[in-house]
């Protein structure tokens, strides 16, 4: 990259510009947005795992410019104006709201003075992070020899020699390619739709000053626990050997010191007394206070402050001899969110902590235990309240590839995609780094490197590298379509579903999406058209039972062997209407009572399901049926059909996901009926087993009994509306279905079940 670094001159007074600061147009904002102000942008201490008294925080206004790729600025340009720090440039709160190409460069500068007392001490510049490719330049001298690239990871220069007295000239150089490279980037994309979401360049994390003592000190600490001794181990990393560097330790529980270590050494083991692990239910921490001293400390020593949890993750058999989830030990149902973690007026970055922390709290609220951080890095206060509500964390790595060099594979794909050299080593090195960064967090229990066939590519081996790298937690692989056979669990998506693999001897079975059940609510959309779910509903009653009826398929899975269930997902985002909550965090689509209650009833014994009417999914069931529409009356128990034609279930299309088509039907619409007999009039809940593909109308004796809109594309249970459910009698019945043929593949199968809860 070629510099010229005298052409970078300062023409605004950031200032100055602070009191007519507003953020850019944006079709939502959030009750948190609209209280931004450069005065109060993300002004938490950043950095949870490690925590000092002094920093100081660098977030507010910058200048910044948009340049060619390659080129400093126009020695003759001003700046182009100002933006909000961590607010990426693309979204509303930064105030500029601007697009960035892959053939241009963004530049951020800023002053800072150097707080008086930090004179004698080491300044190191923290970012939290920056997408993608980053060059730092102090007093116009750049901080180091390379860039630094990814999107994720926070990363850290020691500014030191670089500084004067008074003001000190800060400038950031980005180049971010976003979907014309190959680099870990997660949703976005330069043209977003769909799945897909708007691109993200530049600082969207907290930038921060922070003094420490010369010439060593504490860097970090690598914290283990093992709750069969109740035992922590602490690592203390410093930055070089000090020479006669003695440590000392305490384990604090609340305010009182509940044990002592130290010595000469880089790792201690200290014996918890009375010790409290940690559970969803139950998220105890302790906290940790760690000094160190030295001859060569100029201050005498180095303190930091911290925390950890006793806590543990496998997978292991159950009593009987089931693949489960465990958390210390005991097997627990893990059902949470796909959380995209994104927002209408920040993108990537929350509108603030606040913001960033009520997306947790709703979660709990409805009765979840984990959620799903998916192909997304957050703030490191994020994984902080996770660990402090009670939330267990699945975190994903960020997809790259480019999917016009088939680098996104399909479902049955046999072989991985081929990633060039350099490509495999940036994903390798990015996923390093983030692994690094977050496995502090005890709330974080299983590794997702990849998301169904988006960049995936030498599977086994990075799946394999990750459990050697980091054996204290489980990884997934991968979540989603091309399993390669490795990995703790084998993960299905299945949508509106659910549905699972079935038991295996040495993986858990976990479904990683499924749901995606849409209500656009007007007042709250991204946009007005063009929304989607995979299933979408008109009303909030119409959502709210259609989620029932998801958790009630599920509970006879989970007493099948089914570890987990991710639901997509917390939010609406963007044109995706299939969020528990909207876009803008204004409206809880589910309520809270009644959804803690369908969530709490996962957690005991599953319920008894019985056949009472059989499908033809394992064996042929006469149906008569026809093809051209019979009229008034035709779903009547007393209706005469002998003349329609007798063939055996199901009727459909071959090839369409999920249907055992016995007798062809590939014209628009078919109507079917069949007979059945019924000893006794079921004393428990009853509920239709269906398949269809797509619009179906389902009569019991002449009663409306469901109306199933879209398809599925497996067997899955619908509820019966009241008075469907009050037509059957003893005796006698008929079941009638119009199965209506709108586009794709198309089928049509029912039958009849009955459940009853396990006392």
């Amino acid at each position: 990259m070629r510099l010229s670094l005298a052409a970078i001159t300062f023409a605004l007074s950031t200032t100055a510009f602070a009191a007519d600061w507003k953020p850019a147009p944006a079709p939502l904002m959030t009750k948190w947005g609209k209280q931004v102000t450069p005065d109060n942008a993300w002004k938490e201490y950043p950095r949870p795992q490690l925590v000092r008294k002094d920093w100081l925080n660098l977030n507010g206004l910058w200048e910044y410019s948009i340049g060619k790729k390659g080129y400093g600025f126009d020695t003759k340009s001003p700046a182009d104006g100002t933006i909000l720090v961590p607010y990426p440039i693309e979204s509303a709160l930064s105030g500029v709201g601007k697009r960035i190409t892959k053939d241009q460069q963004l530049w951020y500068r800023r002053s800072f003075e150097v707080p008086a007392a930090w004179k004698g001490r080491r300044v190191l510049l923290h970012f939290g992070a920056v997408d993608w490719d980053t060059t730092v330049l102090v007093n116009l001298k750049p901080v180091s020899t390379h860039s630094h690239r990814g999107g994720s990871d926070p990363f850290t220069f020691d500014i030191t020699d670089h500084l004067k007295d008074g003001a000190n000239d800060l400038i950031v150089g980005v180049w971010d390619p976003t979907d014309d490279g190959a680099q870990p980037r997660g949703k976005q994309v330069s043209k977003p739709g769909g799945i897909w979401y708007t691109p993200v360049t530049g600082i969207w994390q907290t930038v921060w000053l922070e003094p420490v003592n010369k010439p060593g000190h504490i860097t970090g600490l690598k914290i283990e626990t093992d709750i069969a001794k109740n035992e922590v181990t602490v690592g203390v990393e410093v930055n070089q050997t000090l020479g006669n560097t003695a440590t000392s330790i305490e384990v604090l529980d609340g305010n009182k010191v509940v044990a002592k270590g130290g010595g000469l050494d880089s790792t201690y083991v200290l014996k918890v007394p009375d010790a409290k692990h940690w559970t969803p239910d139950a998220p105890h921490l302790y906290r940790l206070r760690v000094h160190v001293s030295g001859m060569m400390l100029a201050s005498g020593t180095d303190s930091v402050e911290s925390y950890f949890a006793l806590r543990k993750i496998s997978a292991a058999k159950d009593a009987d001899g089931v693949m489960r989830l465990m958390l210390n030990n005991k097997p627990l149902f893990q059902i949470g969110p796909l959380d995209q973690g994104w927002w209408p007026d920040g993108l990537l970055t929350p509108p603030s902590d606040a913001a960033m922390k009520y997306d947790l709290e709703v979660l709990k609220k409805l009765g979840f235990n984990m959620l799903r951080k998916h192909i997304k890095v957050e703030p490191s206060r994020y994984y902080y309240h996770c660990d402090t509500l009670g939330l267990l964390v699945w975190q994903d790595m960020p997809s790259g590839g480019v999917p016009s060099r088939g680098h996104f594979i399909s479902p049955d794909a046999k072989e991985d995609a081929k990633f060039t050299d350099d490509e495999a080593k940036q994903f390798r090195a990015e996923l390093k780094a983030m692994i690094d960064h977050l496995r502090f967090f005890p709330c974080i229990v299983v590794w997702v490197p990849f998301n169904e066939g988006w960049g995936q590519h030498d599977t086994n081996a990075v799946l394999k590298w990750v459990k050697g790298y980091d054996p204290s937690r489980l990884v997934n692989g991968p979540s989603g379509w091309a399993d390669r056979g490795f990995g703790d669990m084998k993960d299905a998506h299945i949508y509106p579903g659910p549905g699972m693999f079935p038991v295996m001897p040495d993986r858990v079975s976990v479904l990683g999406e499924f749901g995606g059940l849409g209500l656009p609510l007007k007042g709250h959309l991204w946009k007005e058209t063009d929304n989607w779910g995979y299933r979408t509903f008109k009303t909030t009653e119409e959502l709210r039972d259609g989620y029932h009826l998801l958790v009630r398929r599920l509970h006879p899975l989970v007493g099948k062997g089914l570890g987990a269930a991710v639901y997509t997902q917390t939010t609406d985002v963007e044109v995706e209407v299939n969020g528990l909550m909207t876009y803008d965090r204004e409206v809880i689509k589910l309520d809270v009572a009644e959804t803690v209650k369908w969530h709490k009833a996962l957690f005991g014994p599953p319920p008894e399901v019985r056949e009472l009417l059989p499908t033809s999914e394992k064996g042929a069931q006469k149906w008569r049926w026809t093809t051209t529409d019979p009229g008034a009356g035709w779903e009547k128990a007393d209706f005469d059909a002998s003349k329609w034609k007798e063939g055996d279930g199901g009727f459909g299309t071959k090839g369409t996901p999920g249907a055992v088509v016995r007798t062809e039907w590939n014209t628009a619409d078919i109507w079917v009926r069949r007979g059945f007999e019924l000893k006794e009039v079921p004393a428990g809940e009853v509920l239709l087993r269906m398949h269809h593909d797509e619009d179906a109308d389902v009569y019991i004796n002449g009663v409306l009994a469901t109306k199933a809109a879209g398809y599925t594309t497996g067997y899955t249970e619908f509820f019966l509306t009241a008075e469907g459910r009050k037509a059957l009698k003893k005796g006698a019945n008929v079941i009638a279905i119009r199965c209506k043929q709108t586009g794709g593949g198309q089928y049509i199968d029912a039958g009849l079940v009955t459940v009853a809860e396990r006392k």
